[in-house]
Parts: C-alpha cells; structure tokens; sequence
C-alpha cells in the first residue's frame, strides 16, 4: 500500500469529500484507512457503574483506500505515489508532481 500511518490524504468521495486528514490506522487486509476527523459514526456506549449516564461518542469508520489522495508534504498538492530506488537498494515514495520525497 502506497499510503502509510501518519500521512496527510485528500478524501475524494464521499459525503466529506474535499476534507483533509491525518491517517491513523492502516488496514491492509480490507484495503481501508482510518482518518482523522473524516467519517465519523456515532457509537452509543452504555453506562459502565451505577449513577453513570451512557452517551453517545463520534468515531471515526475506515474509508476504503480508493477513496483518499495523499498529499504531498512539500508542494502541499493531492498527487499519486511513486518509488524510487537508491544506489544502495533503499526503496523510497516519491510525489509525481514535484518529484520530492515523501
């Protein structure tokens, strides 16, 4: 997966779509990535001793992978990742845009 824990994406479908956020959790079996602050659910918890209320709590719902762009942290541009390779073997992302590393 192109995209990591930590990077800043673009939602690009959706009903939050033109959002940005910071990726939180990676799920690569489903294909699905959990944002910040984009596409919460409500969730409503029970009350857990006596005299304590139950509630309800926004969280936020994975997101399948398509639907995110990342952003790039030096041109600040949503673009496509690509790889490139060092002299000695290190694999690492690059922006297609301005060619930078991410």
């Amino acid at each position: 997966m192109k995209i990591k824990t930590g990077d800043t994406v673009l939602l690009i479908a959706g009903k939050d779509k033109g959002k940005k956020g910071k990726v939180i959790k990676i799920i690569p079996k489903e294909r699905k990535v959990v944002v910040e602050g984009l596409n919460m659910r409500k969730k409503h918890v029970r009350a857990r001793r006596m005299g304590e209320k139950g509630q309800i709590v926004s969280l936020p719902a994975p997101l399948d992978i398509s639907n995110v762009k990342l952003v790039c942290p030096r041109c600040l541009k949503d673009t496509r990742v690509g790889y490139r390779l060092t002299e000695d073997k290190k694999k690492f992302r690059i922006c297609k845009k301005c060619g930078a590393e991410i």
